[in-house]
């Protein structure tokens, strides 16, 4: 999107004059972190980057953009993986500096913080205040709260938790044309007209800038095992979880798929992983129980489960992480997945997700569909079991040049999501639209709901300032969703 340079130049120049030289940066150098993604997928292009220190001067960023007519991407951490906070023209509006826990509410077991504060400081406040704050991500030492309510991030303790929706009481939001909305309030009940907050999350910054959210906290686990599972299919371990819900109950906190390949490859790259189980497995489950009473017996509660599952065939071999060393470990077998497989040349990654009972047949019919389109391809797919999130990755065929194997993404697409459409699923799950799923939504989501996502983008947008061209399109200038050189490593 091209900027009218006097346009650009009054911008920045008003900017500067409210917030700051050292808030307005424009120099190469300076915002070049800011123009391209985690995958290396996108590269954009800023007018600069704008870093505010509080909801007022977010506001005043807006009502300037808002009357030059010129577009504002908002960041975070950048640690997203769908190109939504790349910037094609406009202004970055960095919300780093909005990094503040600014209440902990033990009674009410809420906490209120800023949109810039990482993820990682979140869940350290709620510690020190004897909570949890139950979101947990690979990225959480980078990704900031903004971004992950943004994106409607999930993470590994979905199955107990959900997603940052249902962790989210309220939000204060800077709107298109910087008025901004005080919802923040820690309800658990509001029938007051319709709930705003849920326009907000999971919109990637299309509808109006998050500035701050009051967040729920849980009870901190007194009592934790982890388990890593050996299982002879998809179906055992999806038979496995069910047997697990339905007597572990609400202890049941993670139940984490991985395939064999998945687990060799960090063998192969991950420094100091050790093979879990003596013997290999085409399937594994990286299981948590927890219970935030400090005597709770889980150990004898799995070791029943496990036993009867032994003797029916359902599981072939487990492990028990009876140290927190040891479940450390295993967890790193799991979380270091995503990060080793680029060691394995390109990856050409879904994020998707299907009925909890469909997802074994998913794994399964996909991996199949994917095999026969290229016998060599390497089918990486592992995430949650317990809420349906599979993130079907394949890696490219040994000895296959990376931009060939890259150039059949869009080819790949159509098979892996018309399977997950015919299952009645989603093709995004926890990643979030972005720019590189948006012409995928048009071709998969019901027309109406097209239509009336456009309407309220138009509504609380009407100027398309705010991270256009992503999750919807708006008018003829949004950027191609695949680029020319897909550098995904």
């Amino acid at each position: 999107m091209t900027i009218h340079t006097a346009a650009g130049a009054a911008l920045i120049e008003n900017l500067t004059a409210r917030l700051g030289a050292a808030s307005v940066l424009t120099e190469a150098g300076d915002i070049e972190n800011h123009l391209t993604e985690a995958r290396g997928l996108y590269r954009g292009e800023a007018l600069a980057v704008v870093r505010p220190r509080d909801r007022d001067e977010v506001a005043f960023v807006l009502q300037e953009c808002a009357r030059a007519g010129i577009p504002v991407v908002p960041q975070g951490g950048n640690t997203g993986l769908v190109g939504g906070g790349v910037p094609y023209g406009g202004v970055v509006l960095s919300l780093a500096r909005l990094d503040r826990i600014r209440e902990v509410d033990p009674v009410n077991a809420t906490i209120t913080v800023e949109a810039g504060c990482l993820l990682k400081s979140v869940q350290d406040a709620a510690d020190a205040a004897g909570y949890l704050f139950p979101l947990s991500l690979a990225s959480e030492g980078s990704c900031r709260i903004g971004g992950n309510l943004a994106t409607n991030a999930g993470g590994t303790a979905v199955l107990r938790y959900g997603n940052m929706r249902e962790l989210t009481l309220g939000l204060e939001v800077v709107l298109a044309d910087g008025r901004i909305w005080n919802g923040l309030k820690g309800l658990r009940k509001d029938n007051t007209g319709y709930d705003l907050k849920n326009l907000f999350v999971g919109s990637e910054g299309t509808l109006g800038i998050i500035t701050a959210a009051v967040l729920k906290l849980s009870p901190k686990p007194l009592s934790r095992l982890t388990a890593f599972i050996g299982c002879a299919s998809p179906h055992d371990a999806l038979n496995l979880f069910e047997r697990l819900r339905q007597a572990a109950g609400d202890q049941l906190t993670a139940f984490e798929y991985m395939p064999h390949f998945g687990l060799e490859i960090v063998l192969r790259h991950s420094s100091g992983a050790v093979r879990p189980l003596s013997g290999t497995h085409a399937s594994y489950a990286l299981i948590e129980l927890t219970s935030s009473q400090k005597d709770a017996d889980l150990q004898g509660s799995l070791g029943t489960i496990l036993g009867e599952a032994l003797e029916e065939g359902l599981v072939e071999d487990a492990v028990l992480g009876t140290s927190e060393a040891q479940s450390k470990a295993l967890w790193g077998l799991r979380e270091s997945l995503s990060e080793v497989q680029r060691l394995e040349g390109g990856s050409i990654k879904h994020d998707v997700a299907v009925p909890v009972s469909r997802v074994a047949e998913f794994i399964e019919t996909a991996s199949r569909a994917c095999e026969a389109a290229m016998p060599d391809v390497r089918v990486c797919a592992f995430g949650h079991f317990g809420d349906g999130n599979i993130h079907f990755n394949l890696s490219q065929p040994v000895g296959m040049e990376k931009p060939a194997f890259l150039a059949q993404w869009e080819r790949f697409n159509r098979i892996v999501h018309d399977i997950v459409h015919d299952m009645n699923g989603s093709i995004s799950a926890e990643h979030g639209i972005g720019l590189i799923k948006r012409d995928e939504l048009k071709l998969y989501k019901d027309p109406v709901a097209i239509e009336l996502m456009q309407s309220l983008k138009l509504a609380l947008d009407p100027q398309n300032i705010l991270n256009p061209g992503k999750v919807v399109s708006i008018g003829e200038n949004a950027p191609a969703t695949f680029p020319a050189t897909a550098g995904q490593p």
